[in-house]
């Protein structure tokens, strides 16, 4: 996708996360010089397929499996550094040279234990359906502004007052929790201590970095995590993760201008899914949801939990259409509805008997809502083996000819399985 005009992409979700991101960004990193991640945390992760190897990605950019190409993690990101170290270590034991390739913002906010401690511990974070994995809490003192960054781990006694103040909020919180767990200050600040190295040995300034590279004509992908329906101010709040997960955070999450960013690619898949609690207005019956998950393998590649599942909302992707200002469509997992004799297509709402075909701000509007569905007949036949769009069966272009019309974005990519060969380019 990188040509004379765009050389800085951002690839977002369109819809709650789960569309394939991952897939894609391994796909385009092999034109890049860059790939940087601009938000989320250990919550998010990146399945990528390479030949008979599946590996998931939780913080490191999807890039990183492409030698050559430079890998950082943006200010917008509430790094887990002892996660992504395993992770790190892992990818070193496959084969995969890391060395002078990954940088961390020391701007970055760090994962402490115990934002973990707390969002284990919250009963509001069980109830909006969370990883558990501190992202909320990161993100709450972040804001509060007595969060930690890579950067105070050079200053020993700002470090201490930071994690002291952190300690203390934590601790206030988890007794209204009736919680008789509590943060300590020395085994955090220990914890830290053993990090520091390794998380200095690798900090930069990742927003003046990826200037430089732009200015110099390098092509640079822009990696965002979970989805659109999510962002902390354009999804479904208050069931959204802590961050703007939208084409807008890329600019604020890594440090440089909007106007640097050329173009934003929006992946999705063929039908939908989302993980956790929260609206989800296409959702399938049980048995219905069973089976598509079944033949989608769909379970969370973090935290294994099965996903939800229904057909494809039109009016959620034309919304993150507009809010992303997305310059063109990947549609995912187009090869999962085969074999299904019927496939739905939501082009609409009825809310109190009156019909919308704009998504809605108020997620109390979609409690009693009724979609609109228009229906194709399935193709019942394998999409697997095509390699260019006219290779696929009559029907199955049928339906992404009209989904392409319903959100007013065209389609760049179709995939029709895990492989890397197995993403079709339409133009």
């Amino acid at each position: 996708m990188f040509d004379s005009k765009i050389r800085t992409l951002v690839v977002v979700g369109a819809q709650w996360g789960d569309e394939g991101k991952g897939k894609l960004v391994d796909v385009l990193a092999q034109g890049a010089d860059w790939v940087v991640r601009y938000q989320g945390g250990a919550n998010a992760g990146h399945t990528v397929h390479v030949g008979d190897k599946s590996m998931v990605l939780r913080q490191i950019p999807s890039g990183i499996l492409h030698p050559g190409v430079r890998c950082a993690i943006g200010n917008g990101v509430v790094l887990d550094p002892e996660t992504m170290f395993a992770e790190v270590d892992d990818m070193v034991k496959g084969g995969v040279d890391v060395q002078g390739r990954l940088y961390i913002s020391d701007r970055t906010h760090l994962v402490m234990p115990y934002h973990k401690l707390v969002d284990k511990e919250s009963a509001a974070s069980k109830a909006i359906g969370t990883t558990g994995r501190g992202i909320g809490p990161a993100y709450e003192d972040k804001i509060a502004r007595r969060g930690v960054r890579v950067l105070d781990l050079r200053h020993p006694a700002r470090l201490r007052s930071l994690v002291e103040k952190g300690c203390e909020h934590a601790n206030y919180q988890l007794a209204s929790f009736g919680s008789t767990k509590r943060a300590d200050v020395e085994f955090t600040i220990a914890a830290l201590q053993n990090i520091a190295p390794r998380v200095l040995g690798i900090a930069e300034d990742v927003g003046l970095a990826v200037h430089k590279a732009i200015q110099r004509g390098a092509a640079v992908l822009l990696e965002g995590a979970q989805g659109s329906l999510l962002d902390v101010d354009h999804g479904t709040y208050p069931y959204v993760t802590s961050s703007n997960t939208t084409a807008g955070g890329a600019s604020t999450g890594i440090g440089i201008g909007p106007r640097a960013i050329d173009a934003a690619l929006g992946v999705v898949k063929a039908y939908t899914t989302r993980v956790g609690s929260g609206p989800l207005p296409t959702e399938f019956d049980e048995a219905m949801s069973e089976h598509v998950r079944k033949l989608g393998n769909e379970f969370g590649a973090v935290t294994g939990r099965p996903r939800r599942c229904g057909w494809f909302d039109a009016v959620v992707v034309r919304y993150a259409v507009r809010v992303n200002g997305l310059s063109a469509l990947a549609i995912t997992k187009l090869d999962v509805l085969d074999t299904l004799e019927k496939i739905g297509l939501c082009t609409g709402y009825e809310i109190n008997g009156e019909m919308v075909e704009e998504f809605p701000g108020d997620i109390a509007d979609l409690d009693d809502i009724k979609p609109r569905y228009e229906w194709f007949d399935g193709w019942r036949s394998s999409t697997a083996d095509a390699r260019q769009l006219s290779d696929l069966p009559s029907g199955a272009r049928a339906y992404l000819d009209r989904i392409q019309e319903l959100v007013e974005c065209r389609a760049r990519y179709v995939s029709v399985g895990t492989r890397r060969d197995q993403i079709l380019e339409t133009a």
